[in-house]
């Protein structure tokens, strides 16, 4: 049966043509402004320019004495002719033979090419040298005025997702509001007559719902706008109801009832809405019975009704398996329905602390939950072992870990220190 299904690279393929499919339909977006405080985790609608240069004149780098380069490295005393703090106006021009006192992120006065670091010269009652045999380079310790960015520069494209960098940026240039997509609405809707409330006692053989509220998590870091439907009783009026409420979502996550068993009935009533199925099924360990398709839908006022897409994810009802194919493959579609420029699974490279053997059946691409630490000791790789998990069920394994480690489907053995991959959370 297996080998009637895509394999990893292939139905990540599928995904990432579908997200370029989306993504080219960016300039149509529905856009807002939104303050600068309020802009982290959004996505530019608009590019950001530079109102000014940027920098907006020479400043120094360091604390110490604006000169001429030349003057300074024949190391004779120059005068020391004033002084700048940061915040001061430019001063200048720089008499001949002179020197000017600096502080870090003050202008350099007309006049001087470089700046002397406090600590390379010697400043004796108002003289200063640079002291032998070290030289100074026109421009050493000096960012040029424009250097950065040139006034109307585009600094940041449409498309850019935006955290502290990109709000450090708008606000050097002035930009107290921004202009973004509006985060698309994602229907997060869980299924299963076993579930109940995160407040409820459960009874025996229930279980609290943890996937809505995990789901809504990572929707909501990925750039959507979470809207958890009630959990779908597994019967078909129930998932049919539920299904034509959903469809007036941008996407649709759905988790459970997507396997081969007799309740499973996700994937006939997705059959009866008249979805498209790109997919059912993927070549992975956990989240082996994965779904991804479309809804066809209809929006805006009846005389001017048009159709409209709803991709879908039916995953799993395990949640490490729900956590692991949303990152794998809901992410990328997410983020190309928010605007981003780039979205996806996030993977890196680590060295293992620990062989492995074989998990789960051959022929799989397995991503198991791993711990992986991150040295701060310059050339040191980062380092991952598996976390002790019993399944794909294991919430408990899935909260002490912080990414998956990547086994290739061809591996049987991964032995300590070999060079592997992993998908980051």
């Amino acid at each position: 049966m297996s080998s009637a299904l895509p394999g990893y690279e292939q139905a990540a393929a599928l995904v990432a043509a579908y997200a370029a499919r989306v993504a080219a339909l960016r300039p149509f977006l529905a856009a807002e402004r939104v303050a600068l405080d309020a802009a982290q985790g959004r996505v530019l609608a608009r590019p950001l320019n530079a109102d000014q240069d940027q920098p907006p004149f020479a400043r120094s780098t360091r604390d110490g004495f604006a000169c001429r380069a030349a003057e300074a490295s024949a190391h004779r005393f120059l005068k020391v002719a004033g002084a700048t703090r940061a915040g001061a106006a430019p001063a200048g021009p720089l008499p001949k033979g002179a020197a000017w006192e600096i502080m870090t992120g003050a202008p350099v006065p007309g006049g001087a090419d470089a700046v002397a670091m406090l600590e390379h010269v010697e400043a004796p009652g108002g003289k200063v040298r640079l002291l032998p045999p070290r030289k100074l380079a026109a421009g050493e310790n000096i960012v040029a005025q424009g250097a950065q960015a040139r006034a109307g520069d585009e600094l940041l494209s449409a498309g850019t997702a935006i955290s502290g960098a990109q709000i450090a940026l708008a606000a050097a240039c002035g930009w107290a509001e921004l202009e973004v997509f509006r985060r698309p609405r994602v229907a997060i809707l869980t299924t299963g007559d076993e579930l109940v409330a995160v407040e409820a006692e459960p009874a025996p053989g229930q279980i609290r719902n943890s996937n809505a509220p995990m789901l809504a998590a990572l929707v909501a870091a990925a750039g959507g706008e979470p809207w958890v439907l009630a959990t779908a009783a597994d019967n078909a009026e129930a998932l049919d109801r539920a299904l034509a409420e959903a469809a007036a979502a941008d996407m649709l996550l759905i988790s459970g009832g997507v396997s081969a068993g007799k309740f499973d009935l996700v994937e006939p009533a997705l059959k009866r809405m008249g979805a498209a199925l790109h997919f059912t099924g993927v070549r992975i360990q956990p989240g082996k019975p994965l779904v991804f398709g479309e809804l066809t839908g209809r929006s805006g006022a009846k005389a001017r009704r048009k159709a409209r897409t709803v991709p879908f994810f039916g995953l799993p009802g395990n949640p490490v398996s729900s956590a692991v194919t949303f990152l794998l493959f809901g992410a990328p579609v997410l983020a190309a329905l928010a605007g981003r420029l780039k979205g996806g699974p996030r993977f890196a490279l680590a060295r293992l602390a620990r062989t492995t053997d074989r998990h789960g059946k051959p022929g799989l691409t397995r991503f198991l939950p791993a711990a992986c630490t991150f040295g701060a000791t310059a050339g040191e790789m980062p380092e991952v072992a598996l976390v002790a998990w019993q399944g794909s069920g294991d919430l408990a394994a899935l909260a002490r870990s912080n990414c998956f480690l990547v086994i290739p489907e061809e591996s049987a053995r991964l032995k300590r220190g070999a060079m592997v991959r992993i998908l980051l959370f």
